[in-house]
C-alpha cells in the first residue's frame, strides 16, 4: 500500500475526517467472524487456505462503486417527470397530426441518448481511474508481504499496517508495534487510540503512528469498509447548488404549467368551436415549450463532460459537484509537503553541537536509520545519506564501533503531539543510549541560543530536525525537556518544478493562496517565497493563533504562510475561513490534512497521499501534480459559468411560453403556434447554441444564488418576448382575413418571436468572438433559409404573406430587443451580473 511519510518535524500529524453517519453504538464489536478462525500464523494463511476461503465465498467482493451502473444511468436519464409528460404528447400528436408536429419527441429522444452516452462514458473513464487510485493493502501469506486488491482480501488474512494507511476490513491487531489507529470516523473520538495485540479494529479508521499487522475477522458485506468506501467514492449528481437550484426552478414550473395547461386545453378544445386535430395540435403547441427538459440534461452533459475532460489529465473527481465547488473556491488552503515540495529531501550538512564527535553522530543516525522498518521522508533521507555498513568505523574505534552491532531495544514513532520519534539502543560496546530527533523548536528550551542559528537555515527554506540524547531513557518523563541536544540535521525540501506557476495562476484568478504546514512557520515562508507566493513573509506560528473563531478569521486573512499548525488547528482555520463566506479548497496528502480535507468545500488529496486522504477527498491527483489543479478550477468554472448562462436561455423560453398560453386562455383565441414551429424556435435559439456555449471556456469565478441570479433575467426576458410575439399575433389577427388567414397570422408572430430569442441570444453569447459571432448568424442563416425555401416554407408551415405585416413585425421585435438592452443593463447595475 502507498505510505505516506509522517515527517519527524511535525508535517505528517494524526488526523481524519469529522463523525460518519454510521451509528457509533451499532455493533462496534468487530469479533463476529463468518466462522470462527482458527489461531493464525504470524507467516499469514497459505496458498491452500486462501482457495478454501474464495470458494467458501468468504472474499472482500464488496465493489466499490465510483459510479451509477448502466442501468440506473439509463433509468435517471429516460424516467424523468417531464420525459414522460412529453412522451404522452408525442404519442398524441403521432395520431392527430403531420410528422413535422411530432419533431419535438424525436428531439427528446436525441437528446436523452446523448445524456446517457455521455454519462455512460463518464462512468467509464470515472471507474478505470478509480481502480488506478485504488488503495492495495499489504497482506501477508505463505510469509510473504504482497499488495494485493481489496477485494482479494479473504477471511483471514493477515494485513499489514503502517502509518496512513486505511483498515480496509474489520479484524483483530495480531502485531502491533506502537500501533496508533483514529476511529473518529466511526466513533466521534479524533484521539488516536494505542492498540494492542488482541484489540478489535474496525474498518474505516486510520493508522496515524506506529505499526503492526491484524486478523481479517469480517470481509465482503458484514464489514464497515463496504459502507464506508461505496460512499466515500460515489460517483453522485447531489449536494449541489446549481443541481438543487434546477430542480427549484422545475418544481416552480410544474405548479405553472399545470393550471395553465388545463386551462388552454379548455380553451382550444371547449370554448373555440376549432376542427378537434388542429385544437389538440395547437394545445400540444403551447405546453410542450413550457418544459425547460432540455436543461436538466444539459447540466447533466456537461458535468459528464468536465469529468471525461479531467480523467484525461489524471484527475479522479469522486464527486461531480466538486467541479462546481472548485468555481466558487476562493481561498486554497495547501500543504506544503507533498504539495508544495515533493515528497524526497537530502540532506545538506549535520552540525554537530556542545563538543559532539561528529563521527559519532553519524553512527548514531545510521543506527536510527535502521531502527524503523518504516522510514519517513526526513529518516529516509538520513538512510540514504549514511547507509547501513558504509560507515568508517575501523577508523573511529572510540565512536561506539561497528554500527552493524548496535541493537535496537526501544523505538517510539513519530507522533503530532510530541513531534518526534525515538529510539534507545545497545551500543557495541554494550553502552545504553537513547535518541530523540524532531522540531528542535519543541525539544529545545525557549530561550536557546541554538534557536537563532537555526532561524537563519529556516528563513532559507531549509529544514532542521534535532538529534538529542535523553538520559533517562524513551520511557522517562519529561524525557524531551532533559534532553541533550547533540547535533543538527539540515535537509532541504526538493520543491515541485511546477508549483511556481501554479501558485501565480491562482495570484491571476484572485484566488487566495494559504500555505499551512505543521513545519517551522519561517522555513515554510522561506519555500513559500521561493515560488512567488505573495505575502510569504506574512508568516504565523499557529502556537500563536487566537482561539476565538472571528479573531483567527481575521488572522487567517491577513497572513499567508502558518507553521507549527496541528490536524484540529486545520480544522478550525478552515471552519475559520468558511465563517467569513469563504469558499475553501484544501489540499494535502498526509493524515494530519484528513480533518481539514473532510471539512473544507472541497478536499484535494494526491494520488501517493495516503489511504485516509483519499477516502474523504472530492478530488485525487492521481498524478500526484499541483500543476493539474487549475485545470479542475477552469472546468469548474467552465461548467457552471456556462449553465448558468444557457439556463436563462431555457427559463425565457419557459416564461414566455406560460405567459402566451395565460394570454391566449384570457383572450379567447387560437394558439398561435403549432409545436413544429416551437420546434423550429427551440432548436435555432436554444438547443443548438446552448450546447456549444455550455461546452466554451470561461474563465469567470463562480456566484451563489444560481436560481435568483438566472430568474432575474430570465422573467423579464421571457415577458418581453411574450408581450411582443402576441401582440404582433393580435395586429396580424386584425390585418389578415379569409381562409388562411391563422397560417399568416401565425407566420407574423413566429418571425417577432425568433428575432426576440434571437436578441436574448445574442445578449448571453458576450463577449463576442469569431465563433460565437458566427454560431449566432448561422442561426440567423437557419431561420431565413426556412423562410425562402418553398419546400421548407410547406414543412414548417411557415410563409410572410405581404409587405406590411411581415415588417411590423420586425419593428416591434426591434422595440422588443432595445427595452431587452435597457432591462439587462438595468439589471446588470442593480444586482450585479
Amino acid at each position: 500500500m502507498t505510505q505516506r511519510a509522517l515527517d519527524s518535524s511535525g508535517e505528517q500529524t494524526p488526523g481524519t475526517s469529522r463523525p460518519a453517519m454510521i451509528d457509533a453504538g451499532a455493533e462496534l464489536d468487530p469479533v463476529h467472524p463468518m466462522e470462527p478462525p482458527p489461531a493464525r500464523r504470524p507467516d499469514g494463511l497459505s496458498t491452500a487456505e486462501v482457495a478454501e476461503r474464495v470458494a467458501r465465498g468468504e472474499v472482500n467482493d464488496v465493489p466499490v462503486r465510483s459510479s451509477r451502473s448502466v442501468t440506473e444511468i439509463v433509468r435517471a436519464n429516460v424516467l424523468t417527470r417531464f420525459n414522460l409528460i412529453i412522451g404522452v404528447l408525442w404519442v398524441i400528436m403521432l395520431f392527430v397530426a403531420p410528422i413535422q408536429d411530432s419533431l419535438f419527441g424525436f428531439v427528446i429522444v436525441a437528446n436523452t441518448g446523448i445524456g446517457i452516452i455521455q454519462e455512460w462514458r463518464a462512468k467509464k473513464t470515472l471507474d478505470s481511474l478509480a481502480v488506478i487510485g485504488e488503495a492495495k493493502p499489504t497482506v501477508r501469506r505463505d510469509g510473504v508481504a504482497a499488495e494485493i486488491s481489496t477485494s482479494e482480501i479473504v477471511l483471514g488474512d493477515l494485513i499489514e499496517l503502517g502509518p496512513g494507511d486505511k483498515v480496509v476490513v474489520d479484524g483483530t491487531v495480531a502485531e502491533a508495534d506502537s500501533l496508533e489507529i483514529d476511529e473518529s470516523l466511526l466513533t466521534g473520538e479524533a484521539d488516536p487510540v494505542v492498540k494492542q495485540a488482541g484489540a478489535p479494529v474496525m474498518s474505516g479508521s486510520f493508522v496515524v503512528a506506529g505499526g503492526g499487522a491484524f486478523t481479517a475477522t469480517k470481509v465482503g458485506r458484514e464489514a464497515y469498509a463496504a459502507q464506508l468506501a461505496e460512499e466515500a467514492s460515489r460517483f453522485t449528481l447531489v449536494h449541489s447548488e446549481l443541481r438543487s437550484g434546477i430542480s427549484t426552478i422545475l418544481k416552480y414550473v410544474t405548479w405553472m404549467m399545470v393550471p395553465t395547461a388545463i386551462g388552454l386545453i379548455i380553451s382550444q378544445l371547449v370554448v373555440k368551436d376549432n376542427n378537434f386535430k388542429d385544437s389538440v395540435a395547437r394545445t400540444v403547441g403551447g405546453i410542450v415549450p413550457m418544459i425547460p427538459e432540455g436543461l436538466v440534461l444539459l447540466t447533466s452533459v456537461a458535468f459528464a463532460i468536465g469529468v471525461v475532460r479531467l480523467g484525461r489529465k489524471q484527475c479522479l473527481v469522486q464527486e461531480l459537484p466538486a467541479i462546481e465547488g472548485l468555481a466558487r473556491v476562493d481561498v486554497v488552503c495547501l500543504d506544503k509537503t507533498g504539495t508544495l515540495t515533493e515528497g524526497g529531501m537530502d540532506v545538506t550538512e549535520v552540525r554537530p553541537l556542545n563538543g559532539s564527535d561528529e563521527a559519532y553522530v553519524t553512527r548514531v543516525l545510521r543506527a536510527f536509520g535502521s531502527s524503523d522498518p518504516r522510514p519517513n521522508a526526513s529518516l529516509r533521507a538520513i538512510i540514504d545519506a549514511y547507509p547501513a555498513g558504509h560507515g568508517d568505523d575501523e577508523a573511529h574505534p572510540a565512536a561506539g564501533g561497528d554500527v552493524e552491532s548496535w541493537t535496537v531495544t526501544d523505538a517510539m514513532p513519530f507522533s503530532s503531539a510530541r513531534k518526534y520519534s525515538g529510539a534507545a539502543f545497545a551500543e557495541a560496546d554494550g553502552t545504553a543510549s537513547a535518541w530523540l530527533l524532531g522540531a528542535p523548536d519543541v525539544l529545545l528550551s525557549e530561550g536557546d541560543a541554538t534557536l537563532t542559528e537555526i532561524e537563519h537555515l529556516n528563513e532559507q527554506g531549509l529544514r532542521v530536525l534535532l538529534l538529542a540524547r535523553a538520559e533517562g531513557g524513551l520511557s522517562a518523563p519529561g524525557a524531551a525537556a532533559g534532553a541533550a541536544p547533540t547535533a543538527l540535521v539540515v535537509l532541504e525540501q526538493r520543491l515541485r518544478p511546477d508549483a511556481g506557476d501554479t501558485l501565480a495562476y491562482f495570484a491571476d484568478q484572485n484566488v487566495a493562496t494559504k500555505v499551512i504546514s505543521g513545519d517551522n512557520a519561517v522555513s515554510v515562508g522561506a519555500v513559500a517565497g521561493k515560488l512567488g507566493l505573495a505575502g510569504a513573509e506574512n508568516t504565523l506560528d499557529a502556537r500563536r493563533l487566537p482561539t476565538d473563531p472571528d479573531e483567527m478569521a481575521t488572522a487567517m486573512e491577513q497572513n499567508a504562510v502558518f507553521g507549527r499548525v496541528t490536524p484540529q488547528q486545520k480544522r478550525d482555520m478552515v471552519a475559520a475561513l468558511q465563517s467569513r463566506g469563504h469558499t475553501v479548497a484544501m489540499t494535502g496528502d498526509g493524515v494530519n490534512d484528513v480533518l481539514a480535507l473532510k471539512d473544507a468545500d472541497i478536499g484535494v488529496s494526491m494520488g501517493s497521499g495516503s489511504e485516509a486522504t483519499r477516502a474523504v477527498a472530492q478530488i485525487v491527483l492521481l498524478n500526484n501534480s499541483f500543476a493539474t489543479l487549475p485545470s479542475v478550477v477552469a472546468e469548474g468554472r467552465r461548467v457552471i459559468g456556462n449553465i448558468t448562462r444557457v439556463a436563462t436561455l431555457f427559463l425565457t423560453k419557459t416564461v414566455y411560453s406560460v405567459l402566451l398560453a395565460i394570454l391566449v386562455v384570457c383572450t379567447q383565441v387560437e394558439y398561435p403556434f403549432l409545436p413544429r414551429h416551437l420546434t423550429l424556435l427551440a432548436t435555432l435559439t436554444i438547443g443548438v447554441p446552448a450546447f456549444f456555449l455550455a461546452l466554451a471556456p470561461n474563465k469567470e469565478r463562480a456566484q451563489p444564488h444560481f436560481v435568483r441570479r438566472v430568474m432575474r433575467y430570465a422573467i423579464p426576458s421571457g415577458v418581453i418576448a411574450a408581450a411582443a410575439t402576441f401582440t404582433t399575433y393580435l395586429v396580424a389577427r386584425h390585418h389578415y382575413s379569409g381562409e388562411g388567414a391563422l397560417a399568416a397570422e401565425t407566420s407574423a408572430a413566429t418571425l417577432t418571436l425568433f428575432l426576440v430569442a434571437m436578441w436574448v441570444l445574442a445578449i448571453i453569447a458576450r463577449p463576442y468572438t469569431w465563433w460565437r459571432v458566427g454560431l449566432v448568424a448561422t442561426m440567423g442563416l437557419g431561420f431565413l433559409i426556412v423562410l425562402v425555401v418553398p419546400w421548407l416554407q410547406d414543412f414548417f408551415a411557415l410563409k410572410l404573406v405581404g409587405t406590411t405585416m411581415p415588417w411590423t413585425a420586425v419593428g416591434i421585435a426591434v422595440a422588443a430587443a432595445a427595452l431587452l438592452e435597457f432591462v439587462w443593463r438595468w439589471v446588470g447595475r442593480r444586482f450585479g451580473m
